[in-house]
Formats: C-alpha cells, sequence, structure tokens
C-alpha cells in the first residue's frame, strides 16, 4: 500500500494524501517511489478534473532528508545529480497534468516541502501561526535545489525572492500571502480540502488555471530580467552587497544569487537543470556538511534535551530574583517577563533598580511601536518586574540569579546574605563568565543547590547560556536551571567547572592571539582584516575594545588573588599589553574614552595613532594565511582541550556553543566540526607547523591523533 493515499471523487477530484511511514513526509526513496507511483496514476487517469496534494500529518512536508544530504560525497557527484533530477523531473510532470493541482497546506512547509507546493498551479493555506511558509536551506549551507530557487524567481521576480532565498525567511501565511508566495487562505483546517477542490470546480476545463505562468505563452517575469535596463543596479549591488556580508565564506548563497539572476533569464527547464548541477557542488562541499551536522542534527539534539538528567522531573520558574540591575541584569529581567515569569530586580539603590526597569520598559516599547505586542500585552509583562533595593521582597524566589561584578569576595557576600531569602527547594545561579563555580558555591550552605548560569550580552538578543556544573552541584539543580533556559527561550549548553569555563575561555585566545600578533609588530589593521576574514563578527582588536580592555584588567587582577597569574601560558602578553594601554596611556576600551581605535562623535573610528608607535614593525613579515590560522587554530585548540579535559560534556555543546556564544564562523559549522572537514591529518600538520614557527600554543591536542588512528569524527 502507497505512503501517498489516492482518493477520486464523484466530481473527478483527485486528492493525494500524503502519509509516509516516519514522523512527517520528507523526500526520500519512500517520497521518490510513492510520488512515481501516484503520477502513472495520475498521468493514466480518465476523467481528472483535478488534483489536491494533502498532507496525515501536522506538518504538510518537512523537505530533504538531510541525514542523505549530510552524507553527500564529491565521489558521488554525479549519481548524487541524477537522483536530483530525478525527483526535479518528478515535480515537473505534476507542472504538466492537463488539469488544476492545488497544494493543501495545513502545516509547515518548508524547504522541499514548499518546492512541491510552487510545482502547484495554486497554494491554499490554513491560516494559522502553526504554519510556516518559506526555503530555509541557506540556513543549513544549501539551497533550494529542488526547483525552489528557480520557481520563486519567475512567481515573484529576481528581487522579491532574493530575500526569502538567502535569508532562509519563513513566514506565516498571512505574510506569505501579501507577498505572492501562496494564493490565499482559509480560517479553519476543516475548510481547507472544500476550498482546494471549490478552486478547481471554479476552473473546471481552464486551460489557464492547468498551466504555470512560466509555461504559458508570452509569459513575462515579475519585474524584469537581471539584464533588463531596469535592473542593472541590482545586477550590479546584489553580489557586492553580499560578497560584504558572508565575505565569500557561504558558497551556497553565492550560488543561490547566480542561479536566481539567470532563472530570470532563461527557460524553465534549462534554468532547472543549471539549479541541480550547482546544487550537486554546494551539497557535496564541506560547509554544507558543517551546517547541516551543527545547526540540525547537534541543535535539536541540544534542545531536546540531551544534556539534562533525564531521572529529574520537568520544574517551572515562577519567580526569579536578579542581583544587580546593570547591563546584564537588566537584560536576564527582561527575557523573564517575557517568558511570563515574575521578576525582583534588586540593586543597591531604588534608583538603580528603577534605571534596570527602565531597560525593559524601552525594550517593549518598541515591541509596541513595531506592531509586534499590544499596549495591553507590554503593560503586563512590565508589571512582572518589581524593581527594589529591599532584599525582603526576594523571600520565596525559584532561583536567585547573582549578576554583579567578576569579583569573587563580593560574590561570596551577597551569597552569604541573600541565599536565606530562597525558596525550600529554590536554587542559586551566577552569572559569572570566568569564576569557578566550585569556588564561588563555597559560601553556599547548599552547596549542591549552586550552578553557573552564564549569559551573554545583550542578553535580550543573544541565544545561547552556558550552564557550569561545579564539584557539588546536583542533578536537580542542572535540571532546573536547564528548564528555567528553555522556559525563557535560550538555547542551552552545560559545561563542567574551570576557570573560564568552555566560552570565555575559548573566546579569550582570539583575543590573546591578536595581542601576540600586535606586539610581534603586526600592522594592526591587518590582524582585524584576518578576523573578519575568517568569519569572526568582529576583528579581535574591535572586540577588546568593546568588551573594554579593563575587564581584562579586572580578571587579571581577579585571577592574581586566586593565586593564578598564567593559566594559559599567554600572561606576560596580556600583562605587557595591559601596562602599555591602560596604565601608561589610560586607554581601556570603547566606554573608558578609547582604546585600541579612536572613535568620533560621527560614528566612526581609526585605529589610535600611538598604537603603531608601541608596536608595529614594518619590517615585520607574516603571511594573510598564518595571521588568519593563528587566529582560528588557537579557539580551535582551545575548544578541543576543553573537550580532552572534560570541561565540555558533547561536541554538540562545543559546536553550538562556539557558534552561538563565541561568534564562531558558521560555514565552520563550530570549532570541533571544523576540524572534521578539515582533515585529522591536515589539521596535525598545520599544528606542527604553526608549532614550530609560533610557539607550543599551538600543539596539536592528543585527542585529534587519537580521532586520526581511528578514523572516527568528533560527534
Amino acid at each position: 500500500m502507497s505512503v501517498f493515499k489516492y482518493e477520486k471523487d464523484h466530481d473527478g477530484i483527485v486528492t493525494v494524501t500524503m502519509d509516509m511511514s516516519g514522523p512527517v513526509n520528507a523526500m526520500n526513496a519512500e517520497y521518490h517511489q510513492a510520488m512515481e507511483e501516484t503520477l502513472a496514476k495520475l498521468e493514466a487517469e480518465q476523467g481528472l478534473t483535478g488534483v489536491v496534494f494533502a498532507s496525515a500529518k501536522k506538518v504538510f512536508f518537512a523537505g530533504g532528508d538531510l541525514n542523505d544530504l549530510v552524507e553527500a560525497d564529491p565521489a558521488q557527484a554525479e549519481e548524487f545529480f541524477q537522483a536530483t533530477e530525478a525527483m526535479k523531473l518528478g515535480l515537473r510532470r505534476v507542472e504538466k497534468l492537463p488539469v488544476p493541482v492545488v497544494a493543501a497546506i495545513n502545516g509547515a512547509a518548508l524547504g522541499g516541502g514548499y518546492e512541491i507546493c510552487l510545482a502547484c498551479n495554486y497554494r491554499l493555506a490554513y491560516d494559522h501561526k502553526s504554519v510556516q511558509i518559506g526555503l530555509p536551506e541557506c540556513s543549513l549551507g544549501l539551497y533550494p535545489g529542488g526547483g525552489g530557487v528557480v520557481r520563486l524567481t519567475k512567481l515573484i521576480g529576481v528581487e522579491k525572492a532574493l530575500p526569502f532565498i538567502l535569508e532562509s525567511k519563513r513566514l506565516v501565511p498571512a505574510k506569505a500571502l501579501a507577498v505572492g508566495m501562496i494564493d490565499a487562505t482559509v480560517e479553519t483546517l476543516e475548510e481547507l480540502l472544500p476550498a482546494a477542490k471549490a478552486y478547481i470546480m471554479a476552473n473546471k476545463g481552464s486551460d489557464e488555471a492547468a498551466v504555470q505562468p512560466w509555461d504559458s505563452k508570452g509569459y513575462r517575469i515579475p519585474g524584469g530580467a537581471i539584464n533588463s535596463p531596469k535592473n542593472a543596479q541590482l545586477a550590479v549591488m546584489a553580489p557586492a552587497m553580499l560578497t560584504q556580508k558572508t565575505r565569500g565564506l557561504m558558497p551556497q548563497m553565492t550560488a543561490a544569487m547566480d542561479v536566481a539572476f539567470q532563472a530570470s533569464m532563461l527557460d524553465i527547464d534549462t534554468a532547472l537543470r543549471i539549479e541541480g548541477r550547482e546544487f550537486t557542488r554546494i551539497a557535496t562541499n564541506s560547509v554544507a556538511k558543517n551546517m547541516i551536522s551543527t545547526f540540525f542534527f547537534q541543535l535539536n539534539k541540544i534542545n531536546g534535551g540531551a544534556s539534562r538528567p533525564q531521572n529529574q522531573a520537568k520544574n517551572l520558574t515562577r519567580k526569579v530574583g536578579i542581583l544587580g540591575a546593570g547591563m546584564m541584569g537588566q537584560g536576564i529581567a527582561y527575557v523573564s517577563a517575557m517568558a511570563g515569569i515574575e521578576v525582583v530586580l534588586k540593586d543597591i539603590s531604588q534608583d538603580a533598580a528603577d534605571k534596570g526597569k527602565a531597560y525593559s520598559q524601552k525594550l517593549l516599547e518598541k515591541r509596541v511601536t513595531r506592531g509586534q505586542m499590544d499596549q495591553a500585552k507590554a503593560n503586563a509583562v512590565l508589571d512582572l518586574i518589581l524593581a527594589t533595593d529591599n532584599n525582603e521582597d526576594l523571600q520565596g524566589c525559584d532561583l536567585i540569579i547573582e549578576a554583579v561584578f567578576e569579583n569573587i569576595g563580593l560574590k561570596h557576600n551577597i551569597t552569604k546574605e541573600i541565599e536565606p531569602y530562597l525558596s525550600s527547594d529554590g536554587f542559586w545561579g551566577s552569572n559569572t563568565s570566568t569564576l569557578p563555580i566550585t569556588e564561588l558555591a563555597q559560601a553556599s550552605v547548599k552547596p549542591e543547590n549552586f550552578i553557573g548560569i552564564h549569559f551573554f550580552s545583550p542578553v535580550d538578543k543573544m541565544p545561547l547560556i552556558e550552564i557550569i556544573c561545579g564539584e557539588q552541584t546536583s542533578d536537580e539543580a542542572l535540571a532546573k536551571a536547564f528548564d528555567y533556559t528553555m522556559q525563557i527561550r535560550k538555547t542551552p549548553i552545560v559545561v563542567n567547572d574551570s576557570l573560564g569555563f568552555f566560552t570565555s575561555r575559548t573566546f579569550g585566545t582570539y583575543l590573546d592571539e591578536a595581542a601576540h600578533l600586535l606586539t610581534e609588530g603586526t600592522n594592526p589593521v591587518r590582524i582585524d582584516a584576518a578576523g573578519r576574514a575568517i568569519g569572526m563578527p568582529v576583528g579581535p582588536l574591535q572586540i577588546q575594545d568593546e568588551t573594554s580592555l579593563e575587564l581584562s584588567r579586572k580578571a587579571q587582577e581577579t585571577w592574581a588573588e586566586m593565586g593564578i597569574t598564567d593559566k594559559w601560558g599567554n600572561g606576560d602578553v596580556i600583562r605587557r599589553v595591559i601596562k602599555d594601554m591602560i596604565t601608561d596611556n589610560g586607554r581601556g576600551g570603547r566606554h573608558h574614552g578609547g582604546g585600541y581605535y579612536e572613535y568620533h562623535a560621527d560614528g566612526t573610528k581609526n585605529i589610535w595613532p600611538p598604537l603603531y608607535d608601541l608596536y608595529y614593525k614594518p619590517e615585520y613579515q607574516i603571511s594573510d594565511d598564518d595571521i588568519q590560522d593563528r587566529l582560528m587554530f588557537r579557539q580551535v585548540i582551545e575548544a578541543l582541550k576543553c573537550l580532552e579535559t572534560g570541561v565540555l560534556r558533547s561536541v554538540a555543546d562545543a559546536n553550538i556553543g562556539s557558534i552561538f556564544g563565541i561568534g564562531a564562523p558558521a560555514h565552520t559549522g563550530g570549532f570541533i566540526q571544523f576540524v572534521n572537514t578539515y582533515g585529522f591529518d591536515k589539521f596535525i600538520a598545520r599544528c606542527d607547523e604553526l608549532q614550530v614557527k609560533y610557539g607550543e600554543r599551538f600543539e596539536c591536542p592528543d585527542i585529534v591523533k587519537q580521532h586520526a588512528d581511528s578514523d572516527e569524527l568528533f560527534a
């Protein structure tokens, strides 16, 4: 029995209900067989009036099978291309049916699912927020290779189509209707199939309704072809803007734009073949493997609770106390209130606490102005936040998060003072970015209920939380922290205790290697350009200005108080830069009057001129490849050390944490996945080269050599 249910009614309308054996409908071997059988039957059908493609699942169609795509190998490129062409031929046969074909979209139609819809003559969707429509492939290192780029370009025009393709936008039906990606909506699921059939009956015998626009005589693409005079600016500016945005590191986006441009000029069948050839090249390269592995499989693993203790009951945080209403505390208050949690935002003065609450008010006002929230909802969210300077208001909190300065003595004192206000089963979270949780928990009467909850700035925008378990942290506390993170709609990674944990420790090597390069005599402009060239969001000197050199100085002082003076073998370089920049010149960073850069009132910036006098040596010779690899490999090596020593609990936590928390280049799939596709032997050899030229910090961790011996990928 086919997984496509075939039903013909008395009006001659065939409804094909897709109900594949897995949890969702997907383009796999089962689909190909079912579609082939269905098309053969439809093409032979007598008295056919129309066809409706429907779904028995909650999701209309989930798209391509990523298990197959992540295994795509360049050695099998021809086989892959032929399989893709066969799938596309099936959709072309749908278009060639002599009757109207309607997609009855009851749930999400993303990627391959929307490509099926595009092959239909009419797209009708249930108007509900659970229904998402779009082509998200570029966010996974691919592009819509089943006809999506070509057909959407021909449907709405190249200029309108490109943002939906390149930005992987997912639209609710009302917005999809507004831009022409679907043709109509219904208010209830019960109306969907009758409305689809009603359209067919209203267009019975109509040749126009049964022919795709691009197959019609005299068809002209909306907005014109890319080589038309009115698109001259788009043809020149779009590729330049894309290169500037992606730095040439996202080949799938470049290919998608090229295919869209060609689709605007060529006939449908030629354009589809070009799309297929390029898709084969993109699907078999390392970027696709990296991004599918991390952004789909590993991210789903994390959000599915792989790092959460399974023996603990689900916990709902109802009241959270936040100590410190500064930049971090006010952000934590906002995201907690947005999740419907009662918030007590405490600072040492009422004025400071009120200023912290005002941050939430400002963000809520923006949402109202943009139409993202009504005023009543905004007022309700703001009412959940109590700004106070009174400890008593913290009584009965399920969770108290300390978000004060990185000073271990201060944090100890606050823990001793405030911990008694927790509810009997409450737990304590420290928003420290570097200080060991085990040492911070020494001030707690219940260290088993003490855990690190490391947020990233700005809290309302950054998607990650790093949960840190101290030596005595219980599974119950970890489960509660994990559940709170999911409750406020963040992505949690779980790591074990160490100075700097995973994210701060690894990110610190990016800044540190920049300091090495600077003090060796490298032009500072080259250093920051190299950071951007490898795909980091910002160059290392600029980002240290933003996070502040002053913060690095304070961290060094705190570590010294703890008896840690040279944790990662970089103390001398850091101390020299801190002395030169802060002690001798008062250059503490952007928010301290400037640091490596000078900042001007008009928003421009430039390297602080005396920086050249301090460090730059025109005679110093180093290649761009070495600068880039030093900035990348330092971070990758540190991430590997964290995995090797048990600071990281999983490869998924490493990859997602490095991208969402540190800003690791997305095309790498994260710092550990980078090694998988770089190649173990090649990585070891490059580490050896860098070690000989630049020092022991580039020594390859043994864990890579072990994987090279076993030929087993990090997974």
